[in-house]
């Protein structure tokens, strides 16, 4: 969705709704993959939510027709950990991602108008620490640059734990399985659908996995340098239509 589908003012185009509606008709199946919560993504593609399926928190968590397709909790224990080496660092905002609702502490009461751009459901609680429900995914925040300030803090965690860092401001911790490639594989399978049959847009490092799984993988203009080296494709930036514009090329040949 962010850097992808979204332009910068996370916006999705009318163009694109248009596009989705011819791309219906051939039988196509559509799924909106993104390290958003659920129902920030629903929000977002509103006029499709009910017939697309949504992979969700870094692919922590899929739906269709409000069918649960995957739900992969953090491993037990590890939360406090991840926050206790978070403590350390400056203007670092942890999340709590949750099915139904995501969770800040009292000192980050200040990064609500960032977050409700990509979460329509949280909470303010007193302490992090305390909190004891399954988590689908630990999201953190960083004023300035995550792959500079949060990743170094949590990087040791990768031996028990999926870390990604899914944004210029984001890093996401969750369980190994927990990636948007696992939920696609998932899907895929379910469907008999193969890579041959898979365009997947991607443009960073939390995509790399569903990109491997496309014949058709498509790093956006504006992508990761990493994913602009996986990737078998390349198209415009996001602001510049980048996915409108594949799909158009795509639908001009059926």
């Amino acid at each position: 969705m962010d850097g992808t589908l979204l332009n910068s003012k996370h916006q999705v185009s009318p163009l694109f709704f248009d596009l989705y509606k011819q791309l219906r008709k051939n039988n196509i199946l559509f799924v909106a993959a993104s390290g958003r919560q659920f129902g920030s993504i629903a929000e977002k593609l509103a006029p499709i939510r009910d017939e697309i399926i949504i992979i969700a928190e870094n692919g922590g968590y899929a739906v269709q027709h409000g069918k649960e397709l995957v739900s992969t909790a953090l491993p037990g224990g590890k939360k406090n950990e991840v926050l206790k080496e978070l403590s350390a660092v400056p203007d670092a905002h942890p999340i709590l991602c949750c099915k139904d609702s995501a969770y800040i502490s009292e000192s980050s009461r200040n990064f609500q108008s960032k977050l409700q751009e990509y979460y329509t459901t949280y909470q303010v609680i007193p302490d992090l620490y305390e909190f004891d429900q399954d988590i689908l995914k630990i999201a953190v925040y960083h004023d300035i640059n995550s792959e500079q300030y949060i990743y170094p803090a949590v990087q040791s965690f990768e031996s028990d734990l999926q870390v990604k860092v899914s944004g210029e401001h984001w890093v996401d911790l969750s369980h190994p399985d927990a990636n948007k490639g696992y939920a696609l594989k998932k899907i895929q399978d379910s469907y008999g659908i193969s890579p041959e049959e898979t365009l997947v847009f991607g443009d960073y490092n939390n995509d790399l996995e569903m990109l491997s799984l496309a014949t058709f993988s498509v790093a956006m203009a504006n992508a990761h340098p990493n994913v602009l080296s996986a990737a078998n494709y390349k198209t415009l930036t996001n602001d510049e239509g980048g996915v409108e514009h594949i799909l158009q090329k795509m639908l001009d040949n059926f």
